[in-house]
């Protein structure tokens, strides 16, 4: 992070999601990462999510949540921190999409940023697909509009069901 203490902070929401070892504790433990962050202030938590694999059906469900933080942090910069993050969570990119992994984390939004580069895809392109990011999302900002995109709510009722794929995690 720079030291220069002038610039803007930004809200942006992360999207978390495992499905290897523990995921539930892998989803905590990755919180708890970005919290102590001193660049990272968290400022909303979803619940945890359970849902059947996008990709390959012959993995493990996954548990996903969304966090809403506030940062200075470039987008690039906030990039590195969610994948460095990830590296030490047991993260191997093996180029295999939609395949099962330790942690995911994927920068969903960043303020009202619309970012197209070879690294980075901001608001994040697959989030209108995908009711466990969107669900999460809604629980934790209800009144969100999606650069590009329009309101959170209309996303939603646009967003292909797969049935009873998605259900709130209780105990976690």
């Amino acid at each position: 992070m720079t030291t220069d203490n002038k610039r803007r902070k930004v809200g942006a929401y992360v999207g978390i999601g495992a499905n290897l070892g523990d995921p539930v504790a892998q989803v905590h433990s990755a919180r708890e990462a970005l919290q102590r962050h001193p660049d990272l202030r968290e400022t909303a938590f979803s619940s945890l999510y359970r849902s059947a694999p996008m990709g390959p059906s012959d993995q493990p469900d996954y548990v996903n949540a969304v966090m809403a933080i506030e940062t200075a942090l470039t987008p690039r910069e906030l990039l590195r921190v969610l994948q460095k993050v990830e590296a030490v969570h047991g993260r191997v990119r093996s180029g295999k999409r939609w395949g099962p992994r330790t942690l995911d984390l994927d920068l969903l939004l960043y303020g009202e940023d619309v970012i197209e580069t070879d690294e980075l895809r901001v608001p994040h392109p697959g989030m209108g697909d995908r009711e466990f990011v969107l669900f999460p999302l809604l629980e934790i900002a209800p009144e969100l509009i999606i650069p590009g995109r329009g309101a959170l709510r209309d996303l939603i009722a646009t967003c292909p069901r797969r049935g009873a794929s998605l259900t709130v995690l209780d105990d976690a």
